[in-house]
């Protein structure tokens, strides 16, 4: 077994129509890379979770009786780091995301995240939300993140460019891979011990 930290990249909506699935596999590519870091794809399609309406907050140790929050869980406890691929929905993360992340605690605590945003200002204003969100959850935010504006999205979006068009987003993930994989060693180290 690989001692490198394990990473989801996690798809925060599940839209049938959503643009994430581009974004996320030209973000997997980047990271496989490399040969400091495991990656995988963790999309909310494949954790129908109702809406949260538990008895007790994971926060006081009590877990889910429902399936797919257990598996949701399961999986989050599973990685060293995440990194949310976020779209922007009237300032804030989608629903779905916030709803799986109510759903579970102790399993990211300690971790670290790293965020990739697209909309009309990058998706700055999730994120921004988003690290709000996760350090009430115990998971270290990182500065670097991929912000895909408007000037980006729309020609990806129509297929009219793709991302070799835009070298400084792969500058910018880059560097976000290389901090996320330090702040993930450390910090899986720290929880070792």
């Amino acid at each position: 077994m690989s001692n490198r930290p394990r990473i989801g990249i996690v798809i925060s909506t599940t839209r049938a129509a959503r643009f994430a699935d581009k974004p996320t596999q030209w973000l997997k590519a980047l990271a496989e890379a490399r040969s400091d870091i495991d990656v995988e794809i963790v999309d909310l399609r494949d954790y129908p979770m109702p809406f949260f309406d538990e008895a007790v907050s994971p926060l006081y140790g009590a877990p889910s009786s429902n399936p797919a929050a257990q598996a949701w869980a399961a999986k989050m406890a599973e990685l060293d780091g995440y990194v949310f691929v976020t779209a922007e929905y009237n300032h804030s993360i989608p629903a779905v995301l916030k709803n799986a992340l109510d759903y579970a605690y102790p399993e990211y605590n300690r971790k670290p995240a790293a965020f990739l945003g697209y909309g009309g200002v990058g998706a700055a204003r999730a994120v921004e939300q988003l690290r709000l969100i996760l350090a009430e959850l115990q998971v270290a935010t990182l500065k670097h993140t991929v912000h895909i504006n408007a000037n980006e999205l729309l020609p990806l979006m129509k297929a009219e460019k793709d991302f070799v068009d835009f070298p400084y987003l792969a500058d910018a993930a880059t560097t976000m891979l290389d901090q996320l994989v330090w702040w993930a060693g450390a910090l899986k180290t720290a929880r070792a011990t």
